[in-house]
């Protein structure tokens, strides 16, 4: 999920800010036996330097490591310092940075969403409370006039699954009105889709994509909070404030002028205005061969937008390989947050403590594992820290469009975001569990401690699709995404069940994601070993993992591999 609240700094002001402390050296013997390496390398990831990077980055003096912030220059400045230290070589050239330059687009209006029946009545919308509008195009202002309205159920256009949304309608110059998720989720059967599993096209962002590459002038997400897996507060705080893209060199041209998110309630009387049911259209959504449904009436929105440019950066470090340096295995976890919200009373830092300064704390310690080995890795590794995930996964993004090293060459990868802070498990879940042979490596190490692969227990939501390793899994690079376990080593899957709900309804994406002394980083240390030993296993094993059979991601593989 994406939040934009910061406070924009240009980074020519920024060169005087002072560097994150210098790292502390970790004294690493250079006479382990062979053999006994990896086990011993393991250990030197540390608890304590663990959590007190941790603190540092998820401090008030990083500001919520907002991209283009006085937070992003210390938290680049940490990375490069602590790579630096351990002795690891720029991945870009002589340099450990990868600049990604992105565009801020922020809303200064406040913009009204007003409707207009067939018989002239209006309905006008309240920003915040009844929906959340903006637009990606990259100039000072957007509109639709009396643009006509049309329901196109989920908006989405599947060739490969014979579903088009789209089917026999011009929404040309229209605004479609879509629901979010996708139908095997509303239906729960396997058959539609992936089931209860959101697929890609159930994002939101996959639909606003695809409204536009149907030439749709406005595009609207009803929201419903479960299938949308967040609630109301979410949306209204997620879309408002500068919102990140790439830089666009048609300024968007070709995007929707309007996009955004009605709540539930406002979209009944919508479809109440139009004579119709919008529960009765939910059900004739999810069928197989729906046909769009013009609303009765038009729609109308002015946008007033703040443009602002800024040059943002990957952090990048490597361990060249012994035998095949020019093959990569990647480690990656996303460094930014949210930022400071300078209009709120009180505590507006988003820290970001969960998520993911105990990701990027992580990369360090995996860093540190793989310079105690007495033995180079066969294969290189790199350890990639992006920027903007928040904003939509565009340091990833990125990174996959410009890699540093090419895709083909690049043997898979593991994506950390929000480590455990809760203690060690009896299993690790893995998101998308079943898609990739990278499993394999990981279940044996898991074995090895003791744990199972368990998969996603809230496969509806999406997640595989709402971290950085998408970016390159889309483009064929097999990728893990594990996260912390389901089950308490002592105190069973109801504790954790607990520790998530708590998290999800009191901290996520809030200022109050801050780190706490309470905290048990024990299994946290668990996972990192983990995977640092599957990382290790994989770059020296001589094979390319691939997807699995019928995964969306195999022929991208397969045709990288066979060029």
């Amino acid at each position: 999920m994406k939040k934009s609240l910061v406070t924009l700094i240009p980074f020519t002001l920024l060169m005087a800010c002072n560097p994150a402390p210098e790292p502390t050296k970790t004294e690493v013997s250079s006479a382990a036996e062979p053999a006994a390496s990896p086990q011993k390398a393991k250990n030197a990831i540390s608890k304590t330097s663990y959590t007190a990077n941790v603190k540092l980055l998820a401090s008030d003096e990083f500001g919520g490591r907002a991209p283009g912030t006085k937070g992003e220059e210390l938290t680049v400045n940490f990375l490069v310092n602590e790579f630096k230290a351990l002795g690891l070589a720029p991945a870009n050239g002589n340099s450990y940075t990868q600049s990604v330059p992105l565009t801020s687009v922020e809303v200064t209006n406040s913009p009204h969403l007003t409707f207009t029946d067939n018989n002239g009545e209006q309905i006008v919308l309240a920003y915040g409370t009844e929906q959340v509008i903006w637009s990606r195009k990259q100039i000072s202002s957007s509109a639709i006039n009396n643009s006509e309205l049309v329901f196109v159920g989920y908006g989405i256009n599947a060739p490969e699954r014979g579903w088009n949304d789209y089917q026999d309608i011009d929404v040309k110059g229209k605004t479609v009105v879509m629901l979010v998720n996708d139908p095997g989720y509303a239906t729960q059967d396997d058959s539609l889709f992936n089931g209860n599993a959101m697929t890609y096209y159930g994002r939101w962002d996959y639909k606003f994509d695809e409204a536009s590459k149907q030439g749709a002038a406005g595009a609207i997400i009803i929201h419903d909070t479960k299938p949308a897996a967040y609630g109301w507060a979410t949306v209204s705080a997620s879309w408002t404030g500068p919102q990140f893209d790439m830089v666009r060199a048609d300024k968007g041209e070709n995007l929707a002028a309007v996009e955004g998110w009605i709540t539930k309630e406002q979209a009944v009387g919508l479809f109440e205005r139009a004579g119709l049911n919008l529960d009765e259209q939910y059900t004739a959504a999810q069928t197989q061969g729906f046909k769009a449904v013009p609303l009765a009436g038009t729609v109308s929105a002015s946008i007033e937008t703040k443009i602002n440019h800024v040059n943002s950066r990957n952090v990048a470090a490597m361990i060249k390989g012994s035998e095949s340096p020019d093959d990569v295995f990647i480690y990656m976890a996303h460094w930014d947050h949210i930022g400071t919200d300078p209009t709120v009373e009180g505590d507006g830092i988003y820290n970001g403590a969960l998520d993911n300064a105990t990701g990027t704390a992580g990369l360090v310690e995996l860093a540190r594992a793989y310079t105690a080995l007495s033995e180079k890795p066969k294969r290189s590794v790199m350890f990639l820290a992006v920027t903007a995930e928040e904003q939509g996964l565009l340091g990833s993004a990125y990174y996959a469009a410009s890699p540093l090293v090419p895709l083909a060459n690049t043997i898979g990868g593991l994506n950390m975001d929000g480590l455990n802070n809760f203690g060690r498990t009896k299993d690790v879940t893995v998101i998308g569990l079943g898609m990739s042979e990278l499993e394999s490596f990981l279940e044996k190490r898991a074995k090895e401690q003791g744990r199972t692969l368990t998969s996603d227990s809230e496969a509806e939501k999406g997640y595989f699709y709402r971290s950085d390793h998408f970016e390159l899994a889309k483009l064929g690079v097999p990728m893990l995404y594990p996260n912390s376990g389901s089950a308490h080593i002592e105190k069973g899957v109801a504790y954790v069940e607990e520790k998530a709900n708590e998290y999800l309804s009191n901290h996520y994406h809030g200022p109050s994601d801050e780190y706490n002394e309470n905290w048990v980083m024990d299994g946290a240390i668990e996972d990192l070993q983990l995977y640092f030993l599957t990382g290790l296993d994989v770059v020296n094993a001589g094979q390319w993992p691939n997807w699995h059979q019928g995964t969306e991601f195999k022929a991208a593989r397969d045709k990288s591999r066979k060029e």
